[in-house]
C-alpha cells in the first residue's frame, strides 16, 4: 500500500506532538502540528493586543486572519518541524502559558477553524503525513487509515507539562498548570465547533505508564498489524 495518513487526537499534554514527530521521523513522513496553528493565531492576537486579560471579541480575531501566514520547516538540529508565523520561527513563543490560557477559546471560533482546517487538508492531500490535534481523525481526515486517540492521567499530564516548561526556563506553578489543563479539557470537549471526541474507529492509547519508546513501538506495531506499508 502507498503512504498513508495518520491522525493523532487527544487531550492536552498527552505527548501527541512528541509521538507524532517520532513516528513521522521513523516512517519518513511529513509532520504537521495542528495545535501549533491555533497557537499561532492566539500568539498573533496577543501581540496585536486583541486579547486582553483573557477577553476578546471573536470578530476582532477574524479580522486578523488575512494577516496570518503559517508554515512548517524541518529543523536539522532538533530533527523535527518548527512552526513559522509570517516567516518567524515561533516554536518557543507559542508554548508560553499566556498562549495556553487562551488557545482553546480562539480555536472554538468558526472562521478560525475553517481556515486552519483548509490549510491542514492541503498539507495532507498527498498522504504520507502524521498530524496531531483535537479533531484530526473526527473531522480533518475522517478517512485516515490509522487514527489514534491519546489520553493519560491528569496528574501525569500536569507533571509532564511542568517539566517541559521548567526545562525551557518558564516558571509556572504545578497548581496553575493543572487548573489550565482541566479548563482546556472542558473547553475542548464542550465547544460547539468540532469538539474533542474519539473517532469511532480510533484506537485509544493511554500512555500514563508508557515511555516514549514504548508508545512509538506500540503504534509501529499497529501499522504492521494493519498490513500497511511504512515505506
Amino acid at each position: 500500500m502507498s503512504k498513508i495518513t495518520i491522525a493523532i487526537d487527544g487531550y492536552s499534554s498527552c505527548g501527541k506532538s512528541t509521538l507524532a514527530k517520532a513516528l513521522a521521523a521513523h516512517l519518513g513522513y511529513a509532520y504537521a502540528d495542528s495545535g501549533a496553528m491555533y497557537r499561532c493565531v492566539t500568539l498573533f492576537a496577543l501581540r496585536k493586543g486583541v486579547i486582553k486579560d483573557g477577553s476578546f471579541l471573536p470578530a476582532e480575531i477574524i479580522k486578523l486572519l488575512p494577516e496570518i501566514h503559517l508554515s512548517f520547516e524541518f529543523n536539522q538540529h532538533t530533527k523535527s518541524s518548527d512552526t513559522f508565523l509570517n516567516g518567524e520561527n515561533v516554536e518557543k513563543d507559542i508554548r508560553q502559558m499566556s498562549v495556553s490560557e487562551n488557545v482553546s477559546q480562539v480555536s472554538a471560533i468558526h472562521e478560525v477553524r475553517v481556515q486552519m482546517i483548509a490549510i491542514q487538508r492541503k498539507l495532507g492531500k498527498n498522504r504520507g503525513i502524521v498530524m496531531d490535534g483535537r479533531d484530526i481523525g473526527s473531522n480533518v481526515f475522517p478517512d485516515a487509515e490509522l487514527k489514534i486517540f491519546m489520553t493519560a492521567d491528569t496528574d501525569i499530564r500536569t507533571q509532564r507539562r511542568y517539566d517541559e516548561l521548567s526545562s525551557k526556563g518558564q516558571h509556572v506553578s504545578y497548581s496553575e498548570i493543572k487548573a489550565n489543563l482541566i479548563s482546556r479539557d472542558h473547553e475542548d470537549t464542550h465547544r460547539k465547533e468540532n469538539p474533542l471526541v474519539q473517532a469511532k474507529d480510533a484506537i485509544v492509547l493511554d500512555n500514563t505508564e508508557l515511555t516514549r519508546e514504548q508508545q512509538l513501538e506500540y503504534v509501529i506495531k499497529l501499522i504492521h498489524d494493519l498490513t500497511l506499508s511504512v515505506s
